[in-house]
């Protein structure tokens, strides 16, 4: 067994574990804010507004994270009005690409979680609010929304933490993040168990740490939910 050469790599790890996290917070933030809007919008009134956000719901849900990374990096450079658009320093970056993945896949599934949740939300709510006199805003502001996010925090908890193992598909486009580290690490050293080991034991320490913080949420907004199950 070779430790010692993990024990003089530890710095590497750290720095990958801090790229796994800025990757994991990057991609869920913005999904999250694009989400909320997509969600309503999948149960909107309006047709053509549902079914085009099903749509892009299904392609992203439908098809490998790891094709839709390489479509981004790889695939843009194919055309030459994207080499010479102004946004080319941007899509050539890896790190640029790998979030941009990140968003657009996970905020295909996150929608899909609030959406199923708005679906189960009991309409004497809405009604409620209706006969109160509120605006279409400030219902999905003050009951929408809150109702949304309580009846999916458990769903929205697996993501997260599969949108943090996902991240390790970012190694494939150069970033060196956990995963990154231990297969360089490999290459260099000629060594397979100690590197991977390592890097499942960072991943699996950051997943337990998720599922605390959900239950801890749940516990604390989500709480009555559980106690009309009983």
């Amino acid at each position: 067994m070779s430790w010692d050469v993990i024990a003089d790599n530890l710095g590497l790890y750290a720095e990958g574990a801090k790229l796994t996290l800025f990757l994991t917070v990057a991609s869920l933030a913005i999904a999250f804010l694009l989400s909320m809007p997509l969600a309503l919008g999948r149960n909107s009134h309006n047709a053509v507004l549902r079914h085009a956000i099903g749509a892009y719901t299904v392609v992203f849900r439908g098809t490998p994270l790891l094709v839709q990374l390489f479509l981004i990096y790889y695939g843009l450079a194919q055309f030459s009005a994207i080499r010479e658009s102004i946004l080319w320093p941007c899509l050539s970056s890896p790190l640029v690409c790998v979030i941009a993945t990140f968003v657009l896949n996970t905020t295909a599934y996150t929608t899909e979680i609030f959406a199923g949740a708005l679906r189960h939300l009991p309409p004497g709510e809405v009604e409620a609010a209706r006969a109160y006199g509120m605006s279409p805003f400030t219902r999905a502001r003050r009951i929408l929304m809150p109702a949304m996010l309580t009846r999916s925090l458990a769903l929205y908890g697996n993501e997260t933490v599969m949108m943090l193992h996902a991240t390790s598909l970012a190694s494939t486009v150069t970033l060196l993040e956990v995963t990154g580290v231990a297969r360089n690490i490999t290459l260099n050293y000629y060594i397979m168990f100690e590197p991977y080991v390592t890097a499942a034991a960072i991943y699996l320490v950051m997943t337990l740490t998720l599922v605390l913080l959900f239950q801890l949420a749940q516990a604390r907004w989500a709480g009555y939910l559980q106690a009309r199950l009983g």
